[in-house]
């Protein structure tokens, strides 16, 4: 059965009317852990595509960007996008249970949310609904305004983006620090790193992009006299 076939059956026990719980205690070891994060941003991503009153062709784009789908799963892929976004329950309670299974796993709830924004700017417009949007599940998730800052620096180019956010740093941060804080963010977001933990294949996708807005981060600083 194809990852398409068993995400679509959990959200499909959803809409028959099983809980939230049920489904993703089922969800909790390999190889559905990899169902259990396609879910979470399947299910979050329909929701925030919805912030701003309309989902958009770009919008979906953005998912498929995230995830690979094959020719003969994208049948199945829409399936599950529709049902996600049909479905009545609340964004939050969404985020609480994944929260919740992920919630020991920080790096795992920082690569959803890095997902998150790349769907968010997929029409090219950040708009002030998906901003609450994303603001309640990073504080759901228990990320500080600073790296809710910083994440939102790497994805949205309404200014050009300070360098020192991006990394997370406040502004006063020394070159050393800065360098530090690359360093650390380099390891944290390696894809060999990733993969060695067992993240599933869209969470080291995202982390890829990140990956490229620390590193041009850190150059900017770096040039700069010291």
């Amino acid at each position: 059965m194809s990852i398409w076939s068993r995400i679509g059956d959990a959200l499909s026990a959803l809409t028959q009317g099983e809980g939230l719980s049920e489904v993703f205690a089922k969800l909790r070891t390999p190889p559905e852990r990899t169902v259990a994060f396609a879910i979470a941003v399947i299910a979050l991503g329909a929701k925030m595509a919805k912030a701003d009153g309309h989902v958009t062709r770009d919008e979906v784009t953005a998912f498929r960007e995230v995830f690979h789908i094959p020719r003969a799963e994208e049948a199945n892929a829409a399936r599950v996008f529709n049902l996600a976004r049909q479905d009545v329950t609340g964004f939050d309670t969404y985020a609480s249970r994944i929260a919740a299974m992920f919630g020991a796993e920080r790096d795992t709830l920082n690569e959803l949310m890095e997902g998150l924004f790349h769907i968010a700017m997929a029409d090219g417009e950040y708009h002030p609904r998906e901003d609450d949007f994303l603001h309640q599940v990073a504080d759901i998730f228990g990320l500080d305004e600073r790296e809710f800052r910083s994440m939102r620096a790497r994805h949205v180019p309404d200014a050009e983006p300070d360098p020192f956010d991006v990394l997370g740093l406040p502004p006063s941060a020394t070159y050393d620090e800065a360098r530090a804080r690359w360093r650390q963010l380099v390891r944290e977001t390696h894809p060999d790193r990733l993969i060695a933990r067992g993240v599933p294949e869209e969470a080291v996708k995202i982390a890829e992009k990140r990956m490229i807005a620390i590193n041009r981060a850190w150059d900017e600083i770096s040039l700069r006299p010291h």
